[in-house]
């Protein structure tokens, strides 16, 4: 039986919780990192312990990449910025969105999607940044928007069969993917609505909010819109709507379950212009047929009326079998389905406003 380690960004530190699984309450420690806001966090489980890194935002130094190789008991910040963008950009970092290690065919490979929105990747698990200046070169992005939280790109989806495929999600631009390691992108946002923008749905410009990648079928995608839920059955190269027995179809966050293909989770919000949980109920939404049909998990979550939105990196799994799954919301509160979701659990109440949440297994 593994202990979870489970981390949470907040707007004001990050703190780490942990327990034996299946037993006993949380244990809580921090703020880390106090008064930083904590938008991204990532765990390389290809090492042991586990690599922690985690992207802070200080209102006085700006923002940086810290790692821990002891499970946050200590942190390790370079002399000089991880991530930062060549002078001859003319551009500065505001924010590190994501930091997305990836598989074990890349060793040392670690992605971060920033603000402005930018990839970046390591090959040294996460110490140092190189810009990859083909998505950055890209003619469209002069052309991306910000979206209500800026521009970013918030979502990287390593390929577990090819190193050389990543698909990433921009806010707002869409989809973006390559084949060949990063040396050129295309956009793949086919069938997927902009409803901000006038006319037909565009090539690119869409407000995607984040994407999850089935766990039995790497083909199979999952996407949560500004206004809409998709799935792609051809790794992003068109998109159908995957709505059915939702609420509503705006939302932030997806998620894969970690080992059951065709189930995956997101938490619906009424509208763009109300954003407050569906029906105002704290609960979340599993599909077991790829999208095909909804259904809600509530049991165990607050009954009366709920106003705490989840953001789009505040819902999490932590691999094991049964699943954990795991979110945080804009209330400061975080709460544990320790069964695949069947049941919650209150972890934590009254925190800083939930940005991120990760979890993982730990001996």
């Amino acid at each position: 039986m593994n202990d979870v380690l489970l981390a949470i960004g907040t707007r004001k530190g990050l703190f780490l919780g942990r327990r034996g699984r299946g037993a006993g309450g949380w244990g809580l420690t921090g703020p880390h990192f106090p008064m930083q806001a904590v938008y991204s966090v990532g765990i390389d489980t290809r090492t042991s312990p586990p690599r922690l890194l985690v992207g802070a935002d200080s209102p006085h130094w700006g923002p940086s990449v810290f790692t821990s190789d002891d499970l946050g008991a200590t942190w390790d910040e370079p002399a000089r910025p991880a991530v930062r963008f060549p002078e001859h950009t003319g551009t500065s970092l505001e924010r590190v969105w994501q930091l997305q290690p990836a598989g074990p065919e890349a060793p040392g490979v670690v992605y971060a999607g920033t603000e402005p929105g930018a990839l970046f990747r390591s090959e040294d698990g996460g110490r140092s940044f190189s810009l990859v200046d083909a998505l950055w070169e890209h003619p469209q992005r002069k052309h991306w928007a910000a979206g209500y939280g800026g521009q970013a790109v918030h979502t990287v989806l390593p390929d577990p069969r090819d190193a050389d495929a990543v698909t990433v999600a921009v806010s707002t631009g869409g989809v973006y993917r390559t084949h060949d390691g990063g040396r050129s992108w295309a956009p793949s946002n086919t069938g997927v609505r902009a409803d901000f923008l006038p006319g037909p749905s565009p090539e690119f410009g869409q407000c995607v909010h984040k994407v999850a990648r089935d766990t039995a079928d790497p083909d199979l995608l999952y996407l949560q819109n500004h206004g809409g839920v998709y799935r792609s059955r051809d790794a992003g190269a068109s998109w159908q709507p995957a709505d059915g027995g939702l609420p509503a179809d705006f939302g932030f966050p997806v998620l894969s379950h970690p080992r059951r293909g065709g189930v995956a989770y997101l938490f619906p919000l009424s509208a763009d212009d109300s954003r407050f949980p569906a029906d105002r109920r704290c609960r979340l939404y599993r599909t077991e047929d790829a999208g095909a049909s909804w259904s809600p998990l509530d049991a165990g979550l607050p009954e009366d009326d709920h106003y705490g939105a989840v953001l789009r990196d505040a819902l999490c799994s932590d691999g094991l079998d049964p699943a954990g799954i795991y979110f945080g919301n804009r209330n400061g509160e975080v709460f544990a389905g320790t069964d695949d979701g069947e049941n919650w659990s209150t972890v934590a109440r009254h925190l800083p406003d939930v940005l991120c949440v990760r979890a993982t297994a730990v001996e």
